[in-house]
């Protein structure tokens, strides 16, 4: 009733309103990789397979993927993410956010893969690195924080741009980790 007296507010204004005080910064407006912003997380992380893929492909690595052995076709739900050249990673892409890191999510050390290969994307760049499984359980890849309170299953790795490599040194950067994994 008590809208009805005061004049009926609009809700869509009320949601608009409230949404223009979270929105992220314009970094992304126009930029060459926009597009990877409309995507939900884990979408962005099958586009970050698939240019992994294609990049490989594209390079001359052999690559492929866990399979489901019921029906075939890609396992959603495997200890790795995609083989290359033999080596077995788990691979994480992420998107450059409003301080200017990256947050490679859901790494987890129980899993049985042999290397982690991230992916992150600037508004302008590909960045990427690559770590051993042993580089990522003693932290020389870097500090890895708990995303769940208390739990020791899946983690958080942040790397800013400058500790990133571009992604014009794929090759020879993932050569050296699959050499000194073989």
């Amino acid at each position: 009733m008590r809208g009805l007296l005061m004049g009926s507010p609009d809700p869509h204004q009320i949601l608009l309103n409230v949404l223009s005080r979270y929105e992220d910064a314009d970094k992304w407006k126009g930029s060459t990789f926009e597009r990877i912003k409309r995507l939900s997380n884990t979408k962005i992380g099958d586009a970050g397979q698939d240019f992994v893929e294609v990049l490989c492909e594209a390079l001359g690595f052999e690559c492929d993927f866990p399979e489901r052995t019921s029906s075939g076709g890609r396992s959603r739900q495997s200890s790795w993410d995609i083989r290359i050249e033999g080596v077995t990673f788990e691979l994480k892409t992420a998107t450059e956010d409003v301080h200017e890191a990256f947050q490679f999510n859901h790494i987890r050390y129980h899993r049985e893969y042999e290397a982690l290969l991230c992916v992150g994307v600037a508004p302008e760049s590909v960045l990427f690195d690559a770590w051993s499984k042993a580089d990522v359980t003693t932290g020389k890849a870097g500090h890895l924080v708990t995303m769940d309170m208390g739990s020791s299953a899946t983690f958080k790795l942040t790397k800013r741009p400058g500790q990133l490599r571009s992604i014009d040194q794929f090759e020879p950067h993932l050569l050296d980790v699959i050499a000194n994994l073989q």
